[in-house]
């Protein structure tokens, strides 16, 4: 059957036979467009194909590919040879694709995947580790293939983790399509684009260009951190050798589900607030976080804890701080600021941001907590409710009690007093 389809030259490898087959990047590319329009013509090549299409979190159809593929289908003139229905479209044979989310599923209802020869995640950046690990040997039909879309979010999310980071998967085509891949982008994304690229340049290059999201929108330091990247303050940052070395810490607790356990290492230069090192660990002990100071040569930091240092541990009666010492720390507690002392901590980073450099290569994960801490909502009345408490909490909480604690260097007059020696 000759087809009258459109197709960008930047999803050519991906016609080739391959086990995952991935595209990334930004708004306008096309990537949801390429997989439908692949998904209905490999079930027209291929009689009773079952496929498969899966996100995170799916609460109705509305929230599925399943309308796109619709769309697709009356596109491409083949709607004699599918049949759609509520909940699923029938595909030429006895194949059908179906619409899922996968946190509905565990490692037993996921086996009634298992003889679908293509599964095509979509939003693939919000797909957690444990459904990808759910889904990959799921998908095991003789010439089974896994599709992937998304615009990366997070270095750390679990697709780029698995199709970008470290070595290449065997077997895996990826590729990178943006809005100037797309031949028939259109006037209306233009006109978007050129807006976001005008007045919102700290978000374009993640929309429209696939880029790592370096700031949420509306987050507190959107605007601090773009500044410092455009004044040239993150890049390469020396350690001073002479001078105290400043370990600033969230606190965090035991178990997988505890929050994370943050530090900022830190020097003070004059004036200037050299940012070295940052840390972050979910679930561990006192011992490992103690060990990675020691690891990166910081053995005679100073430990600097908020006020929930001096809370007892129930198993040993010792205060945290108290732990801290015994390992051989000097360690110092910043006393509760009290009512709003989660704004004060946000007014205080604003206020000393400017005077912050960060060494690039090793603050990476922390200027990403920095870029999305930001104000929870109520949508509904639009009103703020203070700072929201995720996974970007902890680092800004660290970050923010170095900012309460540093205290500008006096500077030294111009005038200078000598005493009366008693001459006459």
């Amino acid at each position: 059957m000759k087809l009258n389809r459109k197709l960008a030259r930047v999803y050519l490898p991906l016609l080739q036979p391959a086990r995952y087959k991935a595209a990334y990047g930004g708004r306008g590319g096309g990537k949801s467009q390429f997989f439908a329009e692949q998904l209905i013509i490999e079930c027209l090549d291929f009689k009773s194909t079952l496929g498969l299409c899966v996100r995170e979190t799916q609460l109705s159809l509305k929230q599925s590919s399943k309308r796109l593929i619709e769309d697709k289908i009356r596109e491409l003139g083949v709607g004699s040879e599918f049949h759609v229905w509520q909940d699923r479209i029938e595909t030429p044979g006895d194949g059908v694709l179906i619409f899922q989310g996968m946190q509905d599923h565990n490692a037993e209802s996921v086996k009634s995947f298992e003889g679908f020869r293509r599964a095509w995640i979509e939003e693939a950046q919000k797909f957690s580790l444990r459904s990808l690990t759910l889904l990959r040997p799921t998908i095991r039909a003789p010439g089974s293939q896994i599709w992937a879309s998304w615009n990366p979010n997070r270095k750390s999310d679990a697709v780029d983790m698995f199709f970008r980071g470290g070595a290449p998967v065997p077997g895996a085509i990826v590729v990178n399509a943006n809005w100037y891949d797309n031949p028939w982008f259109p006037k209306e994304l233009e006109d978007e684009r050129q807006i976001d690229l005008t007045r919102f340049a700290d978000r374009y290059a993640h929309i429209w260009e696939g880029e790592y999201a370096k700031a949420f929108e509306g987050a507190y330091f959107a605007k601090e951190l773009l500044a410092a990247r455009n004044e040239g303050r993150i890049g390469f940052v020396p350690r001073d050798p002479l001078l105290t070395i400043r370990a600033y810490c969230d606190i965090g607790g035991a178990g997988a589900k505890a929050d994370a356990f943050a530090i900022w290492v830190v020097q003070f230069v004059n004036d200037e607030i050299r940012i070295l090192n940052y840390y972050e660990a979910i679930g561990q002990t006192l011992g490992m976080h103690a060990d990675w100071l020691r690891s990166q040569d910081y053995r005679n930091a100073e430990v600097i804890l908020p006020h929930d240092g001096t809370n007892t541990n129930n198993v040993t009666g010792w205060k945290y701080a108290d732990h801290w010492r015994d390992a051989g720390f000097e360690t110092r507690v910043i006393e509760n600021q009290g009512m709003g002392a989660a704004m004060q901590r946000i007014e205080a980073v604003r206020r000393v941001f400017s005077s912050c450099r960060f060494n690039e290569t090793t603050t990476e994960a922390g200027r990403e907590a920095l870029g999305f801490y930001h104000e929870k909502r109520d949508t509904d009345r639009n009103v703020g409710l203070g700072p929201d408490h995720d996974w970007s909490s902890h680092g800004a909480d660290a970050f923010g009690l170095m900012a309460i604690d540093y205290q500008k260097p006096a500077k030294m007059s111009k005038e200078i007093n000598v005493p009366d020696a008693g001459y006459v």
